[in-house]
């Protein structure tokens, strides 16, 4: 029987009580503070379970380190669910030179509220004081560490965290599916260590029963103990994963740890349009919780924005979204984004303004390849603007935006995360033009990473042809406008592949594209992601050909030479163009040495997509 849905899940007994419930079926414990916005975890998985009929209780951002706040809900029904955050705890807590962040967007008052390794500290705190209740992992920590990984924040090899925390089950990618399943079949008697046969979940079991144990087709891959020592091996095991993650085909995987054998079932099958439309036409309220006095950062931002789609078929060697998401597009309807939008124009301090319509990938939404949905993405390829199978058009975006645009009480429609701009110049229909002319608010975020051949083939991203192609239309564009718009470019730093060589050539290009480049990223190894492979193993683990990697001293340098008009920085480029016998760059009307027009700055953030 399915329950009316609260204003905001509850998070005292106090709410429990007005809410008629004695005892909540399941307990969520999040690393985030609770903000009831379908961009964030735990306010989805939390409505989903509700509206199966299930009552849910939220526990954020408990003190670890007492008791008291994992015990105020008492005991959960059926289970805990350990969600960590929207955020890997270690990459929120720290930065790419592993120093401790002063602040966390996901906290209320931007304070940090989480510990390190959240999903092991919490699973261990709730297993102590609850030992018999069923505890499943989920969110993007658990999600990426379900194997053994090379962990930067110690520099070395860990175990699959399943290994390491008392959890029952590890929910991996989106977990809407396994969740609802998981409630039902606990709530139907079965027992926690049953669950062994459910797409998207790991599980562990010992060693002497695991032969037989897997309910799908096996891939044994490099166990923790060859991994650990042996880079080539490490490599091949990433290789070999990361070819299992198409929900038609691939296998289940498993890795034999000292003391455990962790098995990956196979992801979950991709959302329908009318699934994916369910769950965020439930009824969030895009606040915070009541019990918050201060605001919570990382909700301003998105707080009137849409959610259009999932999955990312682009393959960047340094995202994790094939791991996550998937490479699969799941396409909202635009009748249910027109409804969300028609709400969210009706509530208090909405000014008119849906800041994104988007996600990983905002110009992705519609595109869909007719080999997905009967054998998923091509095991040895990726999807590109040239691929002839892939349909590169922003029809049903445009149409989408059009009708966003007449919706009652909305005056401007945006484009606020980042776009493909190599998709954008493959589609003859030219929907740049539009875009520009209604939805950039200023500037317009693309992630061209870089641009020497070598660095992008590694990379996986479209070479500087491309993005020249995209800039020269970009700037079309422009002709006539009273406002110029500005491209924000996303270029990386110290990736795997990256000499000094080809950070200067990088340094060069936006020297003469006069970009805007004080908000760049170094390079920093995520978990279970093809260029951190590389970084630890210095070879590409799809050939096994060696990589250069810059560590120490050259990543510092290739740093400084993105942000090379910083004075600060003078000496570390003056010490990249001496080594590199590039000392023409140092003077000259565009050398380094030589004060020039600075560009102001278009404002706000920008970010990769």
């Amino acid at each position: 029987m399915k329950r009316r849905q609260p204003k905001f899940l509850p998070m005292t007994l106090a709410e429990a009580k007005d809410l008629r419930i004695d005892q909540f079926d399941v307990i969520l414990v999040s690393g985030d503070a609770y903000v009831d916005h379908p961009s964030f975890a735990a306010a989805v998985i939390g409505r989903v379970l509700w509206d199966e009929g299930f009552s849910v209780g939220v526990i954020a951002q408990p003190d670890w380190r007492s008791d008291d706040d994992f015990l105020h809900l008492g005991a959960p029904r059926l289970f805990f669910a350990i969600c960590p955050g929207n955020c890997d705890s270690l990459v929120n807590n720290y930065t790419a030179a592993k120093k401790r962040r002063s602040s966390d967007v996901y906290s209320a008052g931007g304070k940090i509220r989480r510990p390190d390794r959240a999903a092991i500290v919490y699973s261990d705190k709730v297993h102590s004081l609850f030992p018999g209740v069923p505890l499943v992992l989920g969110g993007i920590e658990a999600s990426l560490r379900r194997f053994a990984h090379y962990d930067y924040w110690s520099g070395a090899v860990r175990h699959s965290i399943l290994a390491d925390a008392p959890a029952d089950l590890l929910v991996y990618g989106m977990g809407e599916s396994q969740v609802r399943e998981i409630a039902r079949r606990l709530d139907a008697g079965e027992p926690a260590a049953s669950l062994t046969d459910i797409r998207g979940t790991v599980f562990r079991v010992p060693p002497s029963r695991y032969i037989g144990s897997c309910a799908f087709p096996l891939l044994e891959i490099p166990s923790f103990s060859d991994v650990e020592k042996d880079r080539v091996a490490y490599a091949r095991a990433f290789a070999m994963h990361y070819r299992e993650q198409n929900p038609f085909t691939g296998k289940a995987v498993a890795q034999r740890h000292p003391k455990t054998v962790i098995v990956q079932n196979p992801p979950s099958l991709p959302l329908s349009t009318p699934e994916l439309d369910a769950v965020y036409e439930l009824p969030y309220s895009r606040r915070t919780h009541p019990s918050y006095t201060l605001p919570v950062p990382a909700l301003e931002p998105v707080k009137f924005s849409l959610i259009s789609h999932r999955g990312c078929f682009g393959s960047c060697a340094f995202c994790a979204l094939t791991h996550h998401q998937g490479r699969i597009i799941q396409s909202r309807s635009i009748e249910s984004l027109v409804r969300e939008a028609t709400r969210m124009a009706r509530m208090p301090g909405f000014s008119g303004v849906i800041s994104d319509v988007g996600g990983p990938t905002a110009n992705m939404y519609g595109m869909e390849c007719p080999r997905w949905a009967v054998s998923g993405p091509c095991p040895d390829r990726a999807c590109t603007e040239n691929c002839p199978n892939l349909p590169v058009s922003h029809q049903r975006q445009v149409m989408l935006l059009r009708r966003l645009r007449e919706v009652p009480g909305v005056k401007r429609v945006f484009i606020g995360s980042g776009v493909r701009y190599d998709l954008l110049v493959a589609d003859p229909g030219n929907p740049l033009p539009e875009i520009c002319a209604h939805h950039v608010s200023g500037h317009l975020k693309v992630a061209p990473e870089h641009v020497s051949p070598g660095v992008t083939a590694l990379m996986g991203k479209p070479g500087k042809e491309v993005f020249e192609r995209f800039l020269a239309a970009f700037s079309r564009c422009q002709e006539g406008r009273e406002r110029r718009q500005y491209v924000l470019p996303y270029f990386m730093s110290g990736h795997p592949g990256c000499t000094l060589e080809d950070m200067i050539d990088l340094a060069v290009f936006i020297r003469d594209h006069d970009l805007y480049t004080e908000q760049v990223q170094d390079f920093t190894p995520t978990p279970m992601t093809a260029s951190t492979c590389m970084y630890h193993t210095g070879l590409n683990p799809f050939t096994l050909e060696p990589v250069h990697v810059p560590k120490g001293r050259e990543k510092q340098v290739q740093r400084a030479l993105l942000s090379y008009r910083d004075r600060k920085n003078r000496h570390l480029v003056d010490e990249a163009l001496n080594l590199t016998g590039r000392r023409d760059l140092l003077y000259g009307e565009k050398g380094t040495h030589t004060p020039g027009r600075r560009r102001r700055a278009p404002r706000g953030e920008h970010k990769g997509g």
